[in-house]
């Protein structure tokens, strides 16, 4: 596996964990645990995080992953939402809380490695 290889692989990793946690995110509101406003600014990031990791050139393009993820794990704590992962009713928030969790855990280390192997220079031909 070549380095452009990896670059993608990281980059497709980062996009899918976003997704899941957006996913994660939804089944938590449409449980009725989540008290969001109308548009949610934490979902806002992470679909938008998605996006720009998936459609935008450049190198510096996966560290959007680690931001929203950051972002929201900091948000999931500071709304006192870690019950969730813990109290299993209703099943759903339960299930929606730990997929968005784990996602977001691996959005970040996925979207960090990445960005960093994005920025290593790169073998001269024939190395």
């Amino acid at each position: 596996m070549n380095l452009r290889d990896r670059r993608t692989a990281g980059r497709s990793l980062t996009v899918a964990a976003l997704l899941v946690a957006a996913a994660g995110f939804a089944v938590q509101m449409a449980a009725g645990v989540t008290d969001t406003p109308t548009i949610p600014p934490g979902l806002v990031a992470i679909l938008a995080a998605a996006a720009l990791v998936a459609f935008l050139p450049g190198r510096g393009a996966p560290v959007a992953g680690p931001i929203a993820g950051v972002f929201n794990l900091v948000a999931f704590a500071v709304v006192s939402a870690a019950d969730r992962l813990y109290e299993p009713s209703p099943a759903s928030a339960f299930v929606g809380a730990w997929f968005m969790v784990v996602a977001l855990v691996v959005a970040t280390v996925a979207g960090s490695v990445a960005t960093v192997r994005n920025y290593r220079p790169r073998p001269a031909a024939g190395h």
